[in-house]
């Protein structure tokens, strides 16, 4: 006979009210400094709804007006050194967590506002408008507020964007064995997206203290909640993670703060992730100074419903109630509040001469420098002043042969054993005898709390690298087995860690390394093989390393783990065999950062190539009868780090140039490359620059149309006696 046992989370989920009893025994001094952030952020968020209705505000003005009691009442349980980011709709996240950073004994409710309270909202409107004054200088606006002195580590315009990255900041609290959590808001939509659930997992696998705080304001945009998923109580997700999780009035602050100061006890106790979901309301649409129902998807009686429950206005009946501030002090406080904006936008905004009496403009020396536009996209290298820079010729000593592979775990060792802040991680890194291919050898042994397998999930341990790597006390190195793997992280890798520096005012450094390898030749076909050297080439922000030989991986291994900016480390499963000199006691040189290495001196023609395309250039121009070519080791691959001084020395010698790599011609590097140097050198050329690439197709599993499909020596052959005189 079939039997059926009810099974239940071993996780608790729980319900959490507060009651009158709660409002009657709560601190009057909590409660004062509640009211006062609620006030100042909705005063706030109501100035900028109306520059936004002046058109004074270039892009979205996502007002987060109706859901301040959750990020209030959560924002008082912590300090300083905790840390928070959150969604695109996100000033009333970080206005709550600066305040409290400012004020951590509270804001007198009854007395004028601080100057720091003013210079914050002055900096944070100037960050909204897109001013100079911002924190980012205004590139950041709207969806982009960071302050990382006061724990605010960014808000994230892509939908589940930012909650990886929270991960790498609580992963970073834990491993420098402080007490502090990290709090990730995001909203309903976010919790149905990989990277969140993703999250959910890798948190709860590792026991982080990061809280999944759910902003749930019903509607995504215009859809329903409960147009999207078969459960609308989104707190459920938490037990099937295991994640002790929270159901709560956001409209009430004061149960947010007791149930956020029961999710970091849990926390701080390094009882792991905790989740909390707060029904919020946002009473305006997804962008702008309208409410939902001007566009017809929700009613206006659902949203008089939900304004009944004003949080501000529950606030300050309590306070009434209990005598700890008179009606006319409760008022006042508004009043403050909105004096301040006023202030504020006095000290912004200036009568246009242009238009009609009243209208209003941004003062023109409040804008950035349009020469700023891409100062910060990479660091200035400033971090390699003080280090030992050397290429092959400069070391001195005894060598010996070593295998490529070799290398790459003792170059790793070495580093680990000098920089307690390097953190490796990926999936099979700690076992297998140094992952697949052996490049992690008897690290997890010697650094067992900083080698670290991960789930197959690229998404949330790509981000939760970043975000170790913008807390900037670790330097993680992360492992994608496969170089296809980036389409899965493509956010993380894109959007957040390649974009973070630039996108946050130029400032924030990220010290990440990514190795990956390509694959071409062993049979693993389409989605197990590509050079991805030309997409990250064409993406702001990274930095590509290629080494070729073992005494270049260690150089520039090195480099890559100096560098304050994201590198991709790329490896050729046709090097890991391959021997080469090193040194038998250096491993602490760093070859210098876009230095190309002449693999071959030539008058003919020059050939530019990297990784392992450059031993089959080495064999097609050693031939019989090729030209006599000069060969081109690039190395750095990154429009900021080509060696033009080297390449331009060996056009005007060859006035030709061909590109030899060996991937697809669709993701080609090569093709920006050709593009440059014709601009570059266009007087030097004798004809157009010329190309090697594999095919239009990705490789094939068969054997016979694999080799069809990529370059080798036989293509380069075949296009130099093509393209040399």
């Amino acid at each position: 006979m079939t039997r059926h046992h009810k099974m239940t989370y071993d996780a608790p989920w729980i319900e959490l009210r507060a009651g009158e009893p709660d409002w009657l025994s709560a601190d009057p001094g909590l409660l004062t400094d509640m009211y006062a952030q609620l006030v100042l952020i909705r005063v706030f968020e109501e100035y900028v709804l109306e520059l936004a209705g002046k058109g004074l505000i270039h892009g979205p003005a996502h007002s987060s007006i109706g859901q301040e009691g959750g990020a209030v009442g959560s924002a008082l349980a912590l300090g300083s050194g905790d840390t928070v980011n959150g969604s695109h709709r996100g000033h009333h996240q970080f206005l709550a967590k600066a305040l409290r950073h400012l004020h951590p004994d509270g804001i007198d409710a009854t007395a004028e506002f601080s100057p720091d309270v003013r210079a914050l909202a002055l900096r944070t409107l100037g960050e909204i408008c897109g001013l100079d004054r911002g924190f980012s200088h205004g590139r950041g606006g709207s969806m982009h507020l960071l302050w990382k002195e006061a724990g605010a580590i960014g808000t994230n315009a892509i939908v589940g964007g930012g909650v990886p990255l929270a991960a790498g900041s609580a992963m970073a609290h834990r491993m420098s064995g402080s007490d502090a959590v990290s709090v990730t808001y995001f909203g309903d939509g976010a919790t149905n997206i990989g990277s969140t659930l993703e999250t959910f997992n890798l948190a709860a696998a590792w026991s982080l203290p990061l809280c999944f705080f759910v902003e749930n304001n019903l509607y995504a945009v215009s859809t329903h909640i409960a147009e999207v998923t078969g459960e609308p109580r989104l707190s459920a997700r938490g037990p099937g993670f295991g994640i002790p999780s929270w159901k709560v009035d956001g409209m009430d602050p004061l149960a947010v703060h007791l149930a956020m100061r029961e999710a970091t006890e849990h926390m701080r106790a390094g009882r792991g992730p905790t989740m909390i979901e707060a029904e919020v309301y946002r009473y305006f649409h997804q962008n702008g100074p309208y409410p939902g129902s001007a566009f017809r998807y929700r009613s206006k009686e659902e949203e008089a419903e939900w304004r009944r429950r004003d949080p501000v206005a529950l606030t300050a009946s309590w306070l009434t109630r209990r005598s700890i501030l008179s009606q006319q002090e409760v008022d006042d406080v508004v009043k403050r509040a909105q004096a301040l904006m006023d202030e504020v936008g006095a000290e912004l905004l200036e009568d246009d001469p242009t238009a009609k009496a009243g209208v209003r403009r941004i003062k023109r020396g409040e804008w950035p420098d349009p020469t700023f536009v891409d100062v910060g996209v990479r660091g200035d290298l400033s971090e390699f002043d003080e280090v030992r820079v050397a290429d092959r010729a400069d070391v001195r000593g005894e060598f010996r042969e070593a295998r490529l592979i070799e290398v790459v775990a003792d170059v790793m060792d070495r580093r680990m054993a000098t920089d307690p802040g390097v953190v490796v991680l990926g999936e099979d890194v700690h076992r297998l005898n140094g992952g697949t291919n052996g490049a992690t050898r008897g690290l997890k042994e010697k650094y067992p709390d900083r080698v670290l397998g991960t789930p197959i999930s690229e998404n949330a341990f790509a981000g939760l690298g970043g975000g170790m790597a913008l807390d900037g006390r670790y330097k993680p190195v992360v492992e994608f087995m496969y170089a296809d793997f980036m389409w899965v992280a493509a956010d993380q890798l894109f959007n957040q860690i390649g974009k973070a520096r630039h996108m946050f005012g130029g400032e924030s450094a990220v010290p990440f390394v990514l190795r990956s390898k390509v694959a071409m030749g062993t049979g693993y076909g389409s989605q197990h093989s590509m050079d991805p050297a030309g997409i990250f080439a064409t993406s702001a922000g990274w930095r590509i390393v290629a080494p070729s030989t073992p005494f270049d991986y260690i150089g520039l291994m090195n480099s890559a783990l100096r560098c304050k900016d994201p590198v991709v480390v790329l490896e050729h499963v046709d090097l890991y065999e391959t021997t080469g000199d090193v040194p038998v006691d250096d491993l602490d040189y760093h070859l210098p950062v876009g230095a190309a290495a002449v693999r071959r001196e030539g008058s003919e023609i020059t050939v530019l190539t990297y990784l392992a395309m450059t031993r089959y250039v080495l064999e097609a121009v050693s031939a019989d009868g090729a030209p006599d070519a000069e060969v081109i080791d690039l190395r750095w691959l990154d429009r900021a780090s080509i060696d033009w001084d080297t390449i331009g020395e060996s056009i005007r010698k060859t006035n030709n140039v061909l590109i030899a790599e060996q991937g697809a011609l669709g993701t080609s590097y090569g093709g920006w490359l050709a593009d440059e140097i014709q601009r570059r050198f266009f007087d030097w050329l004798d004809q157009p620059v010329q190309r090697v690439t594999g095919g239009v197709a990705s490789p094939s599993i068969s054997k016979v149309l694999e080799r069809a499909a990529i370059a080798r020596t036989e293509e380069v052959a075949a296009r130099l006696t093509e393209v040399a005189f």
